[in-house]
């Protein structure tokens, strides 16, 4: 087993619900740092059945839209899950992406203003017993900042990590050195031997997020201006079955983990090594589905 073992994601599709929770059990057993759950299928419902079901490993949610549920409900689960589990959950929470937000039917306000009013009024909620550790999430230097300001830490998603010097300079140097403190990163990650088909599975998997103008912000600001140039082009003139081609193996290498187990796991410690406390591994494969993807994180890892 590798001296720093990675966190791993974890999502409770339907149908393969329990499943998941005996994938949770297993990850436990095998090591990892954590398990953090991305906002599709309830990642709250996850975390109430993970503290249950799991006994060592501490959680969180990566993230949870802060418009998806009222604060005050938020805040319940958040206490419940905390005590339940012994202290082991943390309530990740983001302001998430104009697409959710139709999605979810909302009109959100300004990001900061909204992301400050929500820990404001999560943090000042009575009679639930003691509250999970909040954890905002942040690609930008403002939210960055934000984080360390009132958060108990700060969790990107397919961040870059030659990047990640710059970004996690907007923490307070207290913070920066204070192990309580997540800093955390949610990494696309395909183990294959075959490095294309690889390559191939990460980018269909990101296209989604480049399509997404706060990403491709932030890409450009960490240094790919010509990529994602590249895919607003295509995307303006009606090409976006092109984007995949403008995601080079620069920023791929960049951004994601993938190839040999070996790789991979240089991989994690690099980006241990970029001052990410907790590398999370996002689990894709290129011979099958989630569980697949899980089986041969954990095989690397063994």
């Amino acid at each position: 087993m590798p001296d720093q073992m990675p966190a791993i994601s974890l999502v409770a599709v339907p149908g393969r619900r329990r499943a998941t929770l005996e994938a949770a059990r297993v990850i436990e057993d095998a090591g990892f740092t954590g398990i953090w759950s991305p906002s599709m299928f309830s990642n709250v419902a996850l975390a109430e059945a993970l503290a249950l079901t799991t006994e060592r490993i501490p959680f969180a949610t990566s993230i949870a839209p802060i418009y998806m549920r009222t604060v005050t409900d938020f805040a319940q689960s958040a206490a419940f899950i905390h005590e339940v589990s012994g202290g082991r959950f943390r309530l990740g929470v983001g302001v998430s992406h104009a697409p959710s937000h139709v999605r979810m039917g909302v009109t959100p306000g300004k990001p900061l203003a909204d992301m400050r009013a929500f820990v404001e009024k999560y943090r000042a909620s009575e009679g639930l017993g003691p509250l999970a550790p909040v954890v905002l999430a942040a690609l930008r230097q403002n939210m960055v900042r934000l984080a360390g300001e009132i958060g108990d830490g700060v969790v990107f998603a397919n961040a870059s990590r030659s990047h990640m010097g710059a970004s996690l300079a907007a923490l307070p140097d207290a913070k920066r050195r204070d192990e309580a403190f997540s800093i955390a990163n949610m990494i696309p990650t395909c183990i294959s031997e075959d490095r294309e088909a690889a390559k191939a599975v990460l980018r269909k998997m990101l296209v989604h997020y480049a399509l997404l103008p706060n990403y491709r912000n932030y890409w450009k600001e960490a240094g790919y201006k010509d990529e994602m140039t590249a895919v607003e082009t295509a995307v303006t003139e009606g090409r976006q079955g092109d984007v995949p081609k403008y995601l080079s193996d620069r920023w791929l290498a960049d951004c994601t983990l993938f190839g040999t187990a070996r790789e991979v796991r240089d991989g994690v410690a690099a980006w241990y090594a970029s001052g990410v406390r907790t590398p999370i591994v996002v689990p894709s494969s290129a011979a099958g589905n989630q569980m697949k993807a899980i089986e041969e994180i954990i095989a690397a890892f063994r």
